[in-house]
This record gives structure tokens, sequence and C-alpha cells, in this order.
């Protein structure tokens, strides 16, 4: 977004002049704008002569430290909020990821912002792991003197919602921190909420106010946020689905789901390494079951609700209360008391919930007991260099079956389902600049992408040959048959034979009596993969986050002990070198 000049061009300055000028005038605040005019003032009534000494020294901005732990991008872009605000608002904020974090400085911080998001069942995101076990450890320092607030992200449709966020604010406080604010939790649609919680806690933490509006204006931050104007834009946008292919063979038991989509208006600006939201509906059949177990079948606009705007499908503890509340069921409150509803909850949907506790319900008590429909993020699997003004996508549908009732992944079926070509979709895109190719085109990389993990791969082998970059490549793939499962099989083939793509090595789990996965591929290559990194390069995992990225880092830290004679430790140790070298990089879910 450009920003609109102050100073018209007739003022008596020259181009550059007015530029300098606009570039400081434009990040100040009216307070500070204020202090400018009255000192100029001030200046001319002395003949033009600055003082030797001002009358009142101008007051110093408040040192702000915002710390933020991410794995999707949401914590860091509330951070970054924070910090323009807090700007904005007279202080001096310095923005940490965790991954950076060093706790010694946290005693300093004086006045602190935590911003966390918790990860699968109650883990740190992965980049956050190191500083976050330190801070839980014996040797974290004391934090008399600061002041904290911590905002959490989560999930409800986990057990452990906001774990991780309310574990920093017990911590902060068992270390002497004082709480300036309390702390809250947000679910998937934390916007607003986010944006409240923001302002409410500048507010609190703002120092007492100075008998004088005599500010200290930050000169060296003018013209400094100049990466605003190359983000790119994060509005939701309507696109046509122009390729819809499904990489599987029909003797696979599975469907992945080749989408290409087309922008009216250009592709955004996306990188290799990005995400792209899809806002999805519901299936149809589900939404016709619910509208009928709650005798709801006539309300058209319920219906219509019910497919595009809320959250069908999730179910959580959270959930159960509402319900149990909005109905005032008492077989559901019981049961709310009786400690038995996370070990009911697994595998369970809403559609559950209704036909075990049957109640009255109203088109209102679904905005109260659902939380609005969230968009799902797909890995981009091209590069614009490439392939234009358009985005693709691998999608593997969801499709299985508990208690009965035949499941299915909301997104992913909407798209394999529902759509084809010529079909529209909202979509948004989701950058990831935790997740890039190297800076020097030279720089070696190793990519590790099973199944769909393989997405931003393509991206990365079409950038790399787009821009006829000298690094070599190599990919690990794997999936379950060589046959019918061999994703982007023939593009591979060709990238080897273009130079884009050096070396590929796959795993096929069910191709023969034991299974064979990636991580055993990279046991096998283990001096080799060492002499890579040794050597320099970049190493990326995309996928499974449960388990299998947990296993390749294994494999990675096994290979330094084996090949190069480390203790379990110092491979451990090489290994989070890597990752805080930004060099060992991953993007899993």
């Amino acid at each position: 977004m450009s920003r609109s000049a102050l100073l018209p061009r007739t003022a008596p300055f020259g181009d550059g002049e007015r530029a300098s000028l606009d570039a400081v005038l434009v990040n100040a605040s009216p307070v500070q704008r204020a202090w400018l005019a009255g000192f100029l003032a001030g200046l001319d009534a002395a003949g033009g002569q600055a003082q030797a000494a001002p009358a009142q020294a101008p007051k110093a901005s408040e040192p702000l430290t915002v710390i933020y732990a991410s794995e999707s991008g949401n914590s860091e872009k509330l951070a970054g909020d924070v910090a323009k605000l807090a700007r904005k608002q007279g202080f001096k904020p310095k923005v940490v990821d965790f991954a950076d974090l060093d706790l010694a400085t946290l005693p300093k911080a004086g006045k602190l912002v935590a911003i966390a998001a918790t990860w699968g069942e109650g883990e740190p995101p992965a980049r956050a792991v190191r500083a976050y076990g330190e801070l839980m450890g014996e040797g974290a320092p004391r934090l008399d003197g600061v002041e904290f607030a911590v905002l959490s992200l989560g999930d409800t449709s986990y057990v452990e919602f906001c774990a991780i966020g309310k574990a920093l604010d017990a911590r902060f406080e068992a270390l002497g921190g004082k709480r300036a604010a309390e702390r809250a939790d947000l679910d998937l649609d934390f916007e607003t909420p986010a944006a409240d919680w923001i302002k409410g806690t500048l507010k609190a933490l703002a120092p007492a106010a100075a008998p004088d509006n005599v500010v200290a204006v930050d000169f060296a931050r003018a013209g400094g946020d100049g990466d605003e104007e190359s983000e790119p834009s994060r509005d939701p946008v309507v696109v046509e689905v122009v390729e819809h292919v499904n990489l599987n063979s029909s003797r696979s038991d599975k469907e992945t789901i080749h989408l290409a989509l087309a922008f009216e208006d250009g592709a955004p600006a996306y990188e290799p390494g990005d995400s792209l939201e899809i806002y999805p509906e519901n299936d149809p059949q589900l939404v016709d079951e619910i509208l009928a177990a709650t005798g709801l079948s006539g309300d058209e606009a319920l219906r219509k609700a019910l497919l595009a705007e809320r959250d069908i499908t999730t179910l959580s503890a959270a959930t159960i209360e509402r319900f149990a509340k909005a109905t005032g069921s008492e077989d559901a409150k019981a049961f709310v008391e009786s400690g038995e509803v996370r070990a009911w909850l697994e595998g369970r949907n809403l559609i559950d919930l209704i036909e075990r506790f049957p109640a009255k319900l109203t088109a209102e008590h679904f905005g109260s007991i659902t939380r609005p429909l969230p968009p799902r993020a797909y890995s981009i699997a091209s590069s614009r260099k490439e392939v234009g003004d358009e985005v693709h996508l691998a999608i593997a549908a969801v499709r299985y079956q508990t208690f009965g009732r035949k499941r299915s992944g909301v997104a992913s079926v909407h798209v394999a389902d529902r759509i084809r070509d010529g079909a529209k979709l909202r979509v948004r895109l989701k950058p990831n600049k935790h997740f890039r190719l190297p800076a020097d085109p030279a720089t070696d990389i190793i990519m590790v992408g099973p199944g769909t993990g393989v997405a931003p791969f393509r991206a990365f082998v079409q950038e790399r040959r787009a821009t006829e970059a000298p690094g070599r490549s190599w990919l690990f793939f794997g999936d379950r048959h060589f046959t019918h499962d061999f994703l982007y099989q023939l593009e591979w083939q060709e990238a080897l034979e273009d130079k884009s793509l050096t070396k590929i090595d796959v795993a096929f789990s069910r191709d023969q009596p034991e299974k064979i996965y990636v991580q055993n591929r990279i046991d096998q290559h283990a001096a080799e993969l060492v002499e890579w990194l040794d050597g320099g390069a970049h190493f990326y995992v995309c996928g499974d986050a449960k388990q299998m990225a947990k296993d390749v880092r294994a494999s990675v830290v096994r290979a330094f002990e084996t090949v190069k004679g480390l203790s379990t430790a110092d491979a451990e140790a090489h290994v989070a070198g890597l990752e805080r070298a930004r060099k060992y990089q991953q993007d899993v879910y």
C-alpha cells in the first residue's frame, strides 16, 4: 500500500527534500507532529537559531518487548500489529521471534507482551521449542519488575486449547512478573477479539501521563516501514478453477486433487513457500441431517448459513458447554460435569452431539453453539515465474469412518467432490516468510515432502528452474505405492533432465513387506546428506507434524552422530544450530 504525500508539490523544497520530510511526517503521531510544529514556531521566533539548551528535554519513548511463538504466521502477524499501534502511542517496540529469543534479555524488558500459538496437542510451535524449554526450565531468569501480558491463540477442536499461552502466563507470574492485563485465549476467529485485546493491553501498559506533551520523535524509523509497502494483499478474492485433476491412479485408495486457480486481476505477489487459504462449504448432506435432527429442515436461511458460514464439524468441550447452556439440557449439563467429555469427543462431530442430546434448537442457537467456518490453508505448489497469474494446489481428500458414520474433511472433500473446472472459489493468500528458498541461488537445498507435503517443493523447483539457479536440489518423496501414488512423477523426471532437480530419492511404504518411509531413505544416504549440510545446504520439511517431521529430524540428528562420530547431545545441538540459522525449516500441519 503506497503512502500519501503530505507535502504538496508547491512546497518550497526540492523533490528529494520533500520526500525526506514526508518519510518522517507520515510515521509521526499527532502528538509528535504537534511538537514539531511548536518547535519550528519557536525556532522561527528565535530568529532561526536553535536554543543551546532546550527548555525541556523530550520524553523518551517507552520500551516495549513483543515476543511471539508462531507456526502458521498468525502470532507473528499480531506481534507486528502490536508494534505498529504501540509505536503510534509513544512506545519503542522491539519484536522478537521465540526462535531468536535470548532469555537473559527478558529481565531488562520492563514491559513485555507475549503472543503464542499452541501446536497440535499442547505443544509449542517448532521454532519456539528451544526458548520455550529454557523458559520452563530451572535456569530461567527472574522477571521481578517486569510487567507482562499474554495473548494465546489456539483451536478449540484440540483438547489442550491454548496450552502454551496459558503456560507462559503462569510462568511469567511465577518468575516474579506482574500481570498488566488478563490473558486472552482465542479460537480460530481471533482477528476482532485480538485487536480489542491489543488496544486494551497497550492502554494498561502505558506509563502514567506526563504533565506535558513533549515526546521524542523517532527519526530513525523515518521511512523504516518500507517492508509493509511490499506485503501482498490479504483480502479474500474470488478465483476460477481452470484445472481439476486427480493425481492418483483410479486404483489408488487415495485421492489427491491438483487444483489450478486463475485470478482475474492477476495473482497476488506470492512466493514459493506461501500458502493459499480456501473458504470452503460444508457437506450439503451433513447440513440436511443436522436440520432434520433439529426439526428445522424448512429454514432455508439457516441452511444457507450452515453451508457456508458456520463450523458444523468441529466438536470440542467448549462446544458441548455452549450447547448445554443454550438448550438448557440437563442431560448435557450432567455430561459436562461427569468428566467423560474428552474421551467421548474423539472422532465425533456436531451431529453426534445433537443426536445424543435431543433438544429443541432454533436458528439463534446455532449462532451461539458453533463458531464461524474458518478457511483451510494449503501450501502453494507453483511459482509465479513459471505459471503466471495462477496458483496451483495439491489437496488430499480426507475421508474416514467412525462410530458407524462416514466423515470427511470440509475443504478437501468440497474441492474433490463439488468443485470442477469453471467453478468459483473464495481464497486468501497466507504468506510464510519462514519457509523460503535461500537468498543466494547458488545454495544447495534438500527437500523432504511425503504425500502432499511435496507441494511447496514443486514451487521451489519451478522457481529455481525459472531463475536458472546454479545450486543443487535434492528431493525426498514418499507415499504408499509407486504405481498409483507418485505425485507429479513426470514433472520430477523432466526436472531431472533439465537439471532443475539434481537428485530424487523415493520411499513407497506399501510396495514391499517392510514399510519404508522418507526417514529411512535419509538414514541410507546419511553420509551424502551430512556432506551437503556441511557445505551450506538448506534443509526443508513439509507435511505431517505428529510423526513424520519428528522422525525426519531424528534421522538428521542420527546422521550427524553416525557420520561425524558425535554424541547424541552434540548432534542434537548441531541440528538446533541449523534451525537457529534458518538452514533447517519446517512447514508442518
